[in-house]
């Protein structure tokens, strides 16, 4: 039976991911508490203990603003751990999947950003993010890395669950409706990973193909309209809220000032995962669907 190492099985991507690779093998999973991915000799210590076949990162330093602040940590969690995991995976001859962010593009592109795209990250969690990308694509080892936005699931914090917080708080609210993207499920980045780690796991060959991935739920909308349907979808459920969709009201970004900068355009071109490993990506409206039928 093969072993894959998961670490971050407490973040919403990674609690989707223990459901979703248990029929793989055994899932050796551990959340920070288990592994600090800022001690790497701890690390290291941990995967020569296991010796996984498969190595599946979804733990990030996500806390966007205050990386702005926190940039050593930032970039020991999302730059040097991947690095560390890149290097014993090649020891071991293991598999690394991890996972990216739309945050390393700039967002000034008009059209959806594709793999061949140039990054032009604009915060610290984006040059953080991007450069664990770059050690582990540049590194010598058998990995995948995938590139997703706006990520939301039933476990965890997110998005959609703060505006069903604050919906249920506030007769108005204002949200950005001039940055674009596809709100994708955590849910979905799990099934789509084992999906693609079973392909791997039944090749005959050494031909199997690694790289750099955009994955995202199809279509999209703006934060502005992602919180309108979140909260019509709750109310027509029944969710007594104070909030009515039409009292969210569209502002600019500019309007909302952050410690760290967001990309205006986070759409993601699909083509290449979805005609390499024959997928279907649903549009993020049936993400949202199953992830508020768990939680309302």
């Amino acid at each position: 039976m093969k072993t894959i190492f998961l670490t971050g099985k407490n973040g919403q991507v990674g609690f989707e991911l223990q459901r979703a690779l248990a029929p793989l093998g055994r899932i050796a999973a551990v959340d920070q508490s288990d592994c600090d991915l800022t001690d790497e000799q701890a690390l290291r210590r941990l995967v020569r203990e296991i010796k996984p076949d498969i190595i599946v990162n979804p733990a990030a330093y996500t806390a966007v603003d205050k990386a702005e602040s926190d940039t050593d940590r930032a970039f020991a969690i999302n730059a040097r751990a991947p690095e560390v995991l890149a290097e014993e995976a090649a020891r071991h001859g293991a598999l690394v999947v991890h996972y990216s962010t739309d945050y390393v593009f700039d967002g000034t592109g008009q059209g959806c950003y594709t793999e061949e795209d140039q990054p032009h990250p604009q915060s610290v969690y984006g040059r953080s993010k991007l450069a664990g990308d770059q050690a582990l694509l540049q590194g010598g080892v058998s990995c995948l890395v995938f590139r997703t936005s706006w990520v939301f699931g039933a476990h965890g914090g997110n998005f959609a669950k703060t505006m069903l917080r604050l919906a249920a708080e506030r007769e108005s609210l204002p949200v950005v409706a001039d940055q674009f993207g596809a709100p994708t499920s955590a849910a979905l980045l799990a099934d789509v990973t084992a999906q693609i780690v079973g392909q791997y796991l039944r090749r005959d060959d050494d031909a199997f193909p690694c790289g750099l991935y955009n994955l995202a739920a199809a279509g999209e909308t703006t934060w502005h309209e992602f919180a309108r349907t979140v909260v019509a979808a709750a109310r027509q459920a029944g969710r007594a809220l104070k909030l009515k969709p039409e009292n969210i009201r569209p502002i600019a970004t500019a309007e909302y000032p952050l410690p760290a900068a967001r990309p205006a355009n986070s759409r993601l071109d699909t083509t290449k995962i979805r005609k390499t490993f024959g997928l279907h990506l649903p549009d993020w409206q049936d993400g949202l669907s199953h992830v508020l039928q768990e939680i309302l």
